[in-house]
């Protein structure tokens, strides 16, 4: 993990133009704002390119996407191509139905991801290896290293695949991240707000493969963190004191709490 890559996006505090699932707006809002990046959260067809064009990054969640939703996300993911900031991708839940695979096939044709985040299921879904998914979630078992070096090399991209060890690739080198807790996985948004924060870390100038690894290994140790803490007893009290950590210095989040 990078701590002066973390400082750099403070510094800067980049603006990363949202297009996200409602559900998680004001999480994920809250959580990059803590983190250090300023969130716009976006999603009209007739601002999105001039949106993306004054940001410093674009995420596409299309976590709770409508058909309407669609030709703002592509507009915006073109424009940050354009201009040459990072784009995100994280197409949730996209093997559940055949509308949400029909969307991210439509992204993919007409955008170049700097990154697609997701879980084993999703990103398995995407290079046609057999996963087990319940609903959004992911459930299967098997080589997500496999998973995720096929997606990078296929979308010319970064593939980041969550869960209880992230595995992160760029089709030549893969890394595993085993930081974490599994109280994320009771939080909605959880995976989402990382979405946000891989965006932003994407629009500091170093690698891309540092800028992954330093996002999601700091996002875990802020979990870890944030669970130990006396006073956290669920995923009702978690939430607010996990936005507060992602602002810690990384020095304090790497602390003797591990």
């Amino acid at each position: 993990m990078n701590a002066m890559l973390i400082n750099e996006v403070r510094k800067k505090r980049p603006l990363i133009h949202h297009l996200t699932n409602q559900v998680v707006m004001n999480f994920t809002a809250n959580g990059l704002l803590s983190f250090g990046g300023t969130p716009i959260m976006a999603k009209e067809e007739k601002e999105a390119t001039e949106m993306a064009r004054m940001s410093d990054g674009v995420l596409l969640n299309i976590g709770t996407i409508i058909e309407q939703e669609i030709p703002a996300m592509i507009q915006a993911g073109k424009a940050a191509n354009q201009k040459g900031i990072p784009v995100v991708l994280d197409p949730v839940g996209v093997s559940a139905t055949s509308f949400r695979n029909e969307v991210v096939r439509r992204i993919l044709t007409e955008v170049k991801p700097t990154a697609i985040k997701g879980n084993a299921g999703e990103l398995a879904h995407l290079v046609g290896i057999a996963w087990e998914i319940k609903g959004v979630d992911s459930i299967g078992r098997g080589n997500v290293g496999e998973i995720a070096r096929k997606v990078a090399n296929r979308y010319q991209t970064i593939a980041v695949v969550t869960g209880e060890v992230d595995v992160i690739s760029d089709g030549e080198i893969t890394i595993e991240n085993k930081t974490g807790s599994a109280m994320l996985a009771n939080v909605t948004g959880a995976g989402c707000l990382l979405g946000s924060i891989l965006t932003a870390c994407f629009a500091s100038n170093d690698s891309l493969m540092e800028s992954a690894q330093t996002a999601v290994e700091f996002y875990g140790l802020a979990a870890e963190y944030t669970v130990a803490l006396p006073e956290v007893k669920g995923s009702g009290t978690f939430s607010p004191r996990f936005i507060d950590v992602l602002s810690y210095d990384v020095a304090i989040v790497k602390g003797d709490h591990q």
